[in-house]
């Protein structure tokens, strides 16, 4: 992972997350992403360490900022809205995108039609402190754009109704079959697992959407590790003390410790090989790279 990147000349690094994206080359004046990130000390989305970029290259980027700024070129603001040129921030209004009208994430059909019938759009990112990373908001699209878009979605609701039904229907039936295997794998390497809590504990890992270790891709492939870090986490809380002391304040690797050799007797039980506990905020090789198909549509 690279180190932490130069805060910006233009603000601290809460003002403009070091990461942030950079707009794009040869349109409304903005620079390339790679010649303003290094300007700035940011990171343009294509160098992201993130496997799923925030933007295409080519796509125009604007940022949320975590505090708001003003502009650089007209002094107004605060902004809500920021389009990085030149290493400083700029009002959408200077850098010729404030026709464009916000439309949020979470309608994927109306974003993508939307974008379609936009000559000119941006991307909307927000940096998410939790999760160290920036996360797309919405986009900007012309008005005009975003009324026909509307109108096409609404001339094919019924369908496109009728279609997420038979994908969700789909998706429930390679769910039962995903847990129906996963349970099956922990049954082979812990013999002893009664058959309920095996299914129970292949439901939870496995649960879409979830980034539990069974949907990882070491869980998808039912690996050994992974499976048993499943099984592993199902006693910790479920036959140990675990979730008490964790209410009761002790931190959670002195909790692991103290509970440690429960988890051990309780996997002896059950026939499976010798454990070496895991250190608190270990996951399995691969538990990092969820399985993402129709949750990133």
């Amino acid at each position: 992972m690279a180190g932490p990147a130069t805060p910006p000349p233009f603000g601290s690094p809460e003002d403009v997350v070091p990461g942030a994206p950079a707009g794009r080359a040869s349109h409304a004046g903005l620079g390339s992403p790679e010649r303003v990130g290094a300007s700035e000390g940011l990171a343009s989305p294509t160098a992201s360490a993130s496997p799923d970029p925030l933007a295409a290259p080519g796509e125009l980027v604007v940022v949320q900022p975590l505090r708001r700024k003003r502009c650089a070129g007209c002094r107004g603001g605060p902004l809500s809205l920021v389009v990085m040129e030149e290493g400083v921030p700029r009002c959408l209004d200077c850098a010729d995108l404030g026709h464009l009208v916000f439309l949020p994430r979470g309608d994927a059909a109306l974003t993508r039609r939307a974008r379609e019938e936009s000559a000119l759009w941006a991307v909307v990112v927000r940096f998410n402190r939790r999760r160290s990373r920036y996360e797309r908001q919405g986009v900007l699209v012309e008005e005009a754009a975003l009324a026909r878009a509307e109108a096409r979605c609404l001339a094919d609701a019924e369908a496109r109704r009728r279609r997420r039904a038979r994908d969700a229907g789909r998706r429930a039936v390679e769910d039962e079959r995903f847990v129906a295997e996963f349970a099956a794998q922990v049954r082979r390497l812990f013999p002893g697992c009664p058959a309920e809590r095996a299914l129970a504990i292949a439901a939870h890992a496995g649960a879409r959407g979830s980034g539990r270790v069974g949907r990882s891709a070491a869980g998808r492939a039912l690996s050994e590790e992974a499976v048993t870090s499943a099984v592993v986490a199902s006693v910790r809380h479920v036959d140990t003390p675990y979730d008490r002391l964790i209410m009761s304040g002790v931190p959670r690797g002195e909790a692991r410790e103290r509970i440690a050799e429960d988890v051990r007797e309780v996997v002896r039980g059950w026939g499976g090989r010798p454990l070496r506990i895991p250190a608190a905020g270990h996951r399995a090789r691969g538990a990092g790279t969820t399985s993402r198909t129709s949750e990133k549509r």
